[in-house]
C-alpha cells in the first residue's frame, strides 16, 4: 500500500508516494512515485533490486493513474535526497534509447514511466509505416519521454528530445506477467489500427468527462495536441486484457 513520502518530486516539487515492492532476494524496496509527473525516483541501484513480481505491480499502478494530467518535466531536476541538480544522460538497451537523470553524488536517479518501461524491455519502437497508419486517424500527441507535442504527420521521433516513438510490446508484457504474476495467456493486440482507435476513444471519453464536470477541464498551451501518449495508450490496451 502506498504511504505519503517525506521527499519531494525532483521535477514538480510535490510530495511523492512511497510504494513498498518485493525485492529480488527477500524484503522490500521502497520506490517513490510522482503521478503528476509520471515519474519514479530510485535510490542508488534500486531499479536493479526489484523482484519480478514488483514489475507487474508497477504496471498496474501506472495504469491506474494513466489519465492523470501530466506536468511537463522542469528544465532543472533536483535530487530527491540532496536537492542538487541531476545530470541528464542516455542509456541504450535492446528495446531502444531512454533518458536518465542521475544525481552526481550517487544518491539515485529520476526516471519517467516510459523510460522505465524501455529499460525493462517492455516496449518496441514503431516503424515509419506504423506511424503513418496511426497518423491517418490521429494528429499530434505528447512524447512519452518528455511530454513535448509530436506531430505524427510530420515526425517519426520527438523533435525536442529525439526519443523514438514507442509502444508497449504486448508479447513482452504478457510473457512477463505469465512468468512473474502467473497471469493467464490472452489474445494480443498491437496493430496500428488498434492504437489509433484507442487514442480516439480515450479523447472522446476525456471530452465527455469534461463536459459533465467542468472542473476536470484544463487549458493546454498546445492547441490540437491530444492529451495522451503512446505508452499510456498501450497501458490502457493491455489493461483490457487482464481486466476481462
Amino acid at each position: 500500500m502506498p504511504t505519503p513520502a517525506s521527499r519531494s518530486c525532483p521535477s514538480c516539487g510535490d510530495r511523492m508516494e512511497i510504494h513498498a515492492l518485493p525485492a529480488q532476494y527477500g524484503g522490500e524496496v521502497e520506490i517513490d512515485f510522482c503521478f503528476g509527473c509520471h515519474g519514479l525516483w530510485f535510490d542508488e541501484m534500486e531499479n536493479l533490486k526489484l523482484a519480478p513480481q514488483a514489475i507487474a505491480t508497477m504496471f498496474k499502478e501506472m495504469h491506474r493513474h494513466h489519465d492523470a494530467p501530466r506536468t511537463p518535466l522542469a528544465a532543472r531536476l533536483r535530487c530527491a535526497e540532496c536537492r542538487g541538480g541531476l545530470v541528464q544522460g542516455f542509456d541504450l538497451v535492446k528495446s531502444g534509447r531512454y533518458i536518465t537523470h542521475r544525481c552526481p553524488s550517487r544518491h539515485g536517479r529520476f526516471s519517467s514511466f516510459s523510460s522505465f518501461m524501455i529499460e525493462k524491455g517492455f516496449v518496441r519502437q514503431l516503424t515509419k509505416p506504423e506511424i503513418a497508419d496511426i497518423a491517418k486517424k490521429v494528429g499530434s500527441i505528447h512524447c512519452s519521454a518528455c511530454g513535448a507535442p509530436v506531430d505524427l504527420r510530420k515526425e517519426d521521433a520527438c523533435s525536442h528530445c529525439r526519443t523514438a516513438l514507442s509502444l508497449l510490446d504486448p508479447q513482452a508484457v504478457e510473457k512477463a506477467l505469465q512468468t512473474y504474476a502467473h497471469a493467464p495467456a490472452r489474445p494480443s493486440w498491437g496493430s496500428p489500427s488498434d492504437v489509433a482507435d484507442a487514442v480516439v476513444a480515450m479523447e472522446k471519453e476525456r471530452s465527455r468527462a469534461q463536459r459533465e464536470d467542468p472542473r476536470l477541464a484544463f487549458t493546454s498551451p498546445n492547441a490540437g495536441v491530444l492529451g495522451v501518449d503512446l505508452l499510456s495508450v498501450g497501458l490502457v490496451l493491455f489493461s483490457s486484457l487482464w481486466d476481462d
